[in-house]
């Protein structure tokens, strides 16, 4: 291995450990919920606003948040990150009403986790453009399964030591790591770009500047699937114990174990798992196809997941891969955004498409729910959210992918020939 992929490979690596270090806030959160509700006398509805500030704040200012990692130095903006996700546990051990739990764990772990996602994965796509959508899958990764390190033992600690301990504590770790991670990142310069031919991905030459990317329909039908996917994804994911418990499985015994926490421990790994995985795929045959086998495979899974709704072992499995046919957007729709508008913005301009997970997570929850209260049934939620991934596939393939080669077209290069070839 030659520097050049040692120190890729270390920035990757270090990028993994600060997305790992801001999972908790989120993923962890549920463990929380009680004693804030305790403590405040509040409704859980109350303090629940926490975790939605959350959602809201990481993703719909990461425009802004994008914009200042790519004026600003990417090493020291996600060190911030990490800091404030910290910070934000550690404050949140003092809070004594609503307001100050909104004010810190909502808002300081909010804007700390935006910053650290989309600066690492925007500097992943920059350091990795012939392996982009494995690298930007495996940061993800990171995210959605760094909490399985923590949640056991922040569940012991809670136990021995009290929550407001426990934050305070962890806080301080995970801070720190993330912190001391951050350090070692820095953006690629020009001749530490690995030269190489896009045989299977369609990429630009030329970069596009947020402002008029924005101005192209292109961008937007990719906004519009990637609001598509998660809706309906987080229809699925925001109301499973619902479901389980609706369809009665949720305390059958699978492997000797409740149905449900089976299920939720499983689904993680296989969230996790997709990430790098489908991003690896793409890499090889494309992303248009590679969100169509994924997306109509979700769509069946989601299927035989009704249909067997009544058995706990084919609904714990299946589970599972209905995760595992999901997660992967967060590693498809990076990388093929900074494949079509080029690498120079990519952090800004994946802040604007990552708003549509936004959207996605205050549409998939309410709208479901709202769903079942009228239909008394959780099937139609189920339908919608198959009708959303065959949709989202055909236009992969039949819309998204035309469009995406007539533009690139029109402002590609020439192929870029590897260096050994040109030796």
């Amino acid at each position: 291995m030659d520097t050049l992929s040692r120190r890729r490979w270390l920035q990757l690596g270090l990028g993994l450990i600060v997305m790992m270090t801001i999972s908790s806030p989120q993923y962890v959160w549920t463990l929380f919920a009680k004693p804030f509700q305790e403590l405040t006398n509040a409704s859980l509805a109350a303090v629940q606003v926490t975790f939605t500030l959350v959602i809201v704040l990481q993703t719909f200012f990461s425009p802004v948040q994008g914009y200042l990692i790519d004026r600003f130095s990417p090493k020291l903006m996600i060190a911030l990150g990490a800091a404030l996700s910290g910070l934000g546990w550690v404050a949140a051990s003092y809070a004594q009403s609503l307001v100050g739990l909104y004010a810190t764990y909502g808002l300081l772990c909010g804007l700390g986790t935006g910053i650290v996602y989309v600066g690492i994965v925007g500097l992943m796509v920059r350091w990795f453009p012939d392996r982009r959508g494995f690298a930007a899958g495996l940061v993800a990764a990171g995210y959605g399964m760094g909490a399985m390190i923590t949640t056991f033992p922040i569940a012991d600690m809670m136990e021995t030591a009290g929550f407001r301990t426990t934050l305070f504590d962890f806080g301080l770790i995970l801070g720190g790591v993330g912190i001391l991670a951050a350090l070692g990142l820095r953006a690629p310069r020009a001749d530490e770009i690995p030269a190489f031919e896009a045989a299977r991905v369609t990429t630009a030459a030329a970069d596009t500047a947020p402002g008029a990317m924005l101005r192209t329909p292109l961008f937007w039908m990719m906004f519009v699937m990637m609001t598509m996917m998660s809706t309906g994804g987080l229809m699925v994911t925001a109301n499973f114990a619902a479901f389980a418990r609706a369809f009665g499985v949720a305390d059958a015994l699978v492997l000797g174990f409740a149905a449900l926490p089976f299920a939720l421990t499983f689904d993680r790994v296989t969230n996790g798992l997709t990430r790098p995985f489908f991003g690896w795929i793409s890499d090889h045959i494309g992303r248009e196809l590679t969100m169509t086998l994924a997306f109509a495979g979700e769509a069946l899974a989601i299927c035989l997941l009704l249909y067997y709704r009544q058995n706990a072992y084919a609904f714990a499995l299946l589970s599972g891969v209905v995760f595992f046919a999901w997660g992967e957007i967060f590693s498809l729709f990076p990388s093929l955004l900074t494949d079509t508008f080029g690498a120079k913005y990519a952090t800004t301009n994946y802040g604007f498409l990552y708003m549509a997970q936004g959207v996605g997570s205050l549409l998939g929850g309410p709208i479901a729910a709202l769903i079942h209260d009228a239909a008394g049934s959780w099937v139609p939620v189920f339908s919608i959210a198959i009708g959303f991934d065959l949709l989202t596939a055909g236009l992969a393939l039949l819309v998204l992918r035309p469009m995406r080669r007539d533009w690139v077209g029109a402002r590609r290069t020439p192929p870029i020939i590897p260096r050994a070839a040109a030796a």
